[in-house]
C-alpha cells in the first residue's frame, strides 16, 4: 500500500511518501519512497500580522499542486494532509485551505496542538522502550512544542505549548508562557524520575548530524548547551558557512536548542535520543491503520 502524508508547519511544508506492507509475522514494514521539504515559513507572516500574505499563499498552493502531482506519479492510494500552529493562528487559514481544495483537490485539515501530540504518539516510539523507565518525547516546531511523557508503558500526559522557533525569533513568546511550561513540566515529571528525553524535529536532527554521534546514541545535555553557546555567538551567515546549514535552518536552530535545553533541565533529563521521526510518520501510521481496518 502506497501512502502519503503532508505536514504544513510554521517553518516548512513536508511531503512523505511511504510503502506500507505487512510482514509474515504480522508486523508492518514502512519503506520511505520520497521525502520533500519546502521552507514556506508561514509563521513569519502569521506570528507578526495574524494572517498569511498573498505571496506566501501562492507559494503554499503551488507547493500543494506539486505534491499532488508527485502523489499521482507514485500512485498513492491514500493520504492525510494536516496543518499545524501557523494555520491554526492565521485569520485566513480556513479560507486558504478552501482554495487549496478547489485548485488541487487536496483536503487539508487544521489540527489542534493536542491532536498534533496524539499523532506524534502514533509513531509508536514507546513500543521498543524499557517499561521500567520514564521517557519524555519533545517535538519542537516553528509555532509550538509538543511534549509527551511515557512511564510504565502508559501515557502520563500529552501537552502542546505555543512556544516555537519562529515565535521566539519574532519575540512572540511571553515570560508567562515560559513560566507555565516550566511549571507544567516540573510538576508533572517529578514523580517519574529518572527521565530520558526523545527529540524530534529538523533542528535536533541537524544537531545530531553535525555531532557525528552513532545512530542510536543519545546527545548529552551538556553538548546541546555547548552547541547553543557556540551557535549563539555566530551570525546566521557564519552558521550557513561553517555548518552548511540552509538559511531557513540557520536562524531557527538557536531558539530550538533553547527550547530543548530548557525542557530537559526542568525534567531532569541529562541526555536526549534522536530517532528520525516526526508528524508525517505518525500520519502515515494512523492512515495505514485506518485503511487496514476497512
Amino acid at each position: 500500500m502506497i501512502l502519503a502524508a503532508i505536514d504544513i508547519g510554521s517553518n516548512a511544508a513536508r511531503l512523505l511518501i511511504m510503502e506500507a506492507s505487512e510482514y509474515k509475522d504480522g508486523t508492518t514494514d514502512y519503506t520511505k519512497l520520497n521525502l520533500l521539504r519546502i521552507p514556506l515559513r508561514l509563521g513569519f507572516d502569521v506570528f507578526e500580522s495574524g494572517t498569511i500574505s498573498p505571496e506566501r499563499k501562492k507559494r503554499l498552493i503551488d507547493t500543494i499542486k506539486a505534491y499532488k502531482l508527485l502523489m499521482d506519479i507514485y500512485q498513492v492510494q491514500a493520504y492525510k494532509a494536516c496543518a499545524t500552529s501557523a494555520m491554526r493562528d492565521a485569520s485566513n487559514g480556513a479560507e486558504i485551505l478552501k482554495e487549496i481544495k478547489e485548485q488541487t483537490g487536496v483536503t487539508v485539515n487544521i489540527i489542534t496542538g493536542q491532536e498534533e501530540a496524539n499523532v506524534i504518539y502514533e509513531t509508536h516510539i514507546a513500543e521498543n522502550l524499557s517499561t521500567g523507565k520514564s521517557y519524555m518525547y519533545v517535538d519542537v516546531g516553528g509555532g509550538s512544542t509538543e511534549v509527551t511523557l511515557f512511564a510504565n508503558n502508559q501515557i502520563v500526559f500529552k501537552e502542546s505549548f505555543n512556544i516555537g522557533t519562529i515565535r521566539l525569533l519574532h519575540n512572540k513568546v511571553t515570560d508567562e508562557q515560559w513560566d507555565h511550561m516550566k511549571w507544567y513540566i516540573k510538576t508533572h515529571v517529578k514523580d517519574y524520575q529518572p527521565v530520558e528525553a526523545i527529540g524530534s524535529g529538523g533542528n535536533i536532527n541537524k544537531i545530531f548530524s553535525i555531532s557525528k554521534r552513532k545512530e542510536g546514541k543519545p546527545l548529552p545535555l551538556d553538548l546541546l548547551k555547548d552547541y547553543h553557546k557556540e551557535l549563539s555567538y555566530s551570525t546566521v551567515e557564519e552558521r550557513q558557512h561553517i555548518y552548511h546549514f540552509r538559511s531557513d535552518r540557520a536562524d531557527v536552530i538557536v531558539p530550538a536548542l533553547q527550547i530543548y535545553i530548557s525542557i530537559m533541565r526542568w525534567a531532569g533529563a541529562h541526555e536526549i535520543y534522536v530517532p528520525k521521526i516526526g508528524l508525517a510518520d505518525g500520519l502515515i501510521k494512523i492512515l495505514y491503520k485506518e485503511m487496514s481496518d476497512k
